[in-house]
């Protein structure tokens, strides 16, 4: 318990063999390790939840594993990271109960964790199981939306990844989409690209339908059409989060007819002109609406200055100012200091973390330090960054980069 009479679970990501390591041997190596302690803090800092790292040791213990599953098993550094959560109960956790028959401890469980985490909840209500279920398929609907609001792909979204609280969990080989394409998947170890960003939100329905099998044994006839009513609606629940996000992302205040379209047809230009997804919008938070009106990009803006080569471009330009106009009581001061708040300049890039891992192993930690500086504050400027090319396009030598499964 912290000193707000907060309470945390703590746990520590390898620190050695448990009774639940299988064949496995509990420990973890710095690569990954390094990979987690910077981007569940740098989640935090977008908004976003998720589990917290609140320390990370190094060790000199060797560590044998094979990143890409190979057959290449290479000798690599051991880490430990002290990782906290109000919880780490996963949907799995429900599932292996009720595949073993064992629903009395499900019970004791189910009422365990409503009574711990879901205060809204009455513990002695017939239907308590039905509002937690309603609940969850809400937030899972809100957290998978805010992570493609900032580009972000899990890699690993299977019901033991998915926390019943619907915080981020588990960082193993994610990644924050740089050129915008619906088809990214930053795992090299998913061949059948089940994962990939733009199936995100059909995963996360997928996952809430096997929580939902879970959950039957412990409800009668009528609670289970009313659950079955409530996965139905994720649907409207995800995309209606995610338009508001991205309306956010784009300056739009109010409802209109046609911003669906508008933010479509935005990533449609993206996606063909393969620009960056976290530049664009940062640099629509920064430009002003008479340089976009004159079609005059300058060269600082170089994503938006991609799509521009788009022949559609001039089209979507004209559709997005004339939408801004009909923003009550708005000014483009005002729209830009709003969207550089929502509109980050900085995520942990893939290879900003490859490069801050081979500094870490060879003892040299200075990159760390400074992702962790940086991504404590992603919507500000900041001078060490912009230096280290955080917020330039992408290097040459990072382009084809792999991340790996294994820690």
């Amino acid at each position: 318990m912290n000193r707000l009479g907060e309470k945390w679970e703590l746990q520590l990501k390898g620190s050695g063999k448990t009774p639940y390591s299988r064949n496995g041997d509990g420990r973890a190596v710095l690569r990954s390790s390094v990979r987690e302690f910077l981007c569940s803090e740098a989640m935090y800092y977008l908004g976003i939840p998720t589990s917290r790292a609140a320390s990370l040791v190094v060790s000199d213990d060797e560590v044998w594993r094979d990143q890409f599953y190979n057959g290449n098993i290479v000798k690599e550094r051991g880490a430990v990271v002290l990782r906290v959560a109000k919880s780490w109960f996963r949907i799995g956790s429900l599932e292996i109960l009720t595949h073993y028959g064992e629903l009395d401890l499900l019970r004791t469980l189910l009422d365990f964790i409503i009574q711990e985490h879901f205060p809204s909840v009455d513990i002695r209500e017939p239907n308590r199981y039905v509002e937690f279920f309603s609940i969850v398929v809400s937030e899972m609907a809100q957290l998978i939306a805010l992570w493609m609001s900032v580009g972000f792909a899990h890699g690993v979204c299977n019901t033991d990844n998915f926390s019943l609280l619907s915080i981020t969990i588990d960082y193993g080989p994610f990644g924050f989409m740089e050129a915008y394409n619906p088809d990214f998947v930053p795992n090299t170890s998913d061949d059948e690209r089940r994962y990939k960003i733009g199936n995100q939100a059909n995963i996360g329905m997928f996952n809430l339908n096997k929580l939902l099998q879970a959950l039957n044994p412990l409800l009668d006839p009528g609670q289970k059409q009313l659950a079955a009513q409530i996965l139905e609606g994720y649907p409207v629940l995800y995309y209606t989060r995610f338009r508001e996000l991205f309306k956010a992302k784009l300056g739009l205040l109010g409802e209109r007819k046609g911003d669906d379209d508008l933010i479509a047809f935005l990533l449609h230009l993206m996606e063909k002109t393969e620009a960056d997804f976290t530049m664009t919008f940062r640099q629509l938070s920064e430009i002003a609406q008479s340089q976009l009106q004159e079609l005059h990009i300058p060269q600082q803006f170089w994503a938006l200055k991609m799509i521009s080569k788009h022949e559609l471009f001039p089209a979507w330009v004209s559709q997005y100012l004339v939408r801004l106009k009909s923003n009550m009581n708005d000014s483009d001061f005002e729209r830009r200091k709003r969207m550089m708040t929502v509109n980050p300049r900085y995520v942990l890039k893939n290879w900003m973390a490859e490069s801050a891992v081979q500094k870490a192993e060879r003892n040299d930690f200075s990159e760390v330090y400074l992702l962790q500086q940086v991504l404590h504050h992603p919507f500000q400027k900041h001078s060490a960054a912009e230096k280290a090319g955080y917020s330039s396009p992408t290097p040459a030598w990072a382009r084809d980069l792999r991340v790996s499964c294994s820690s």
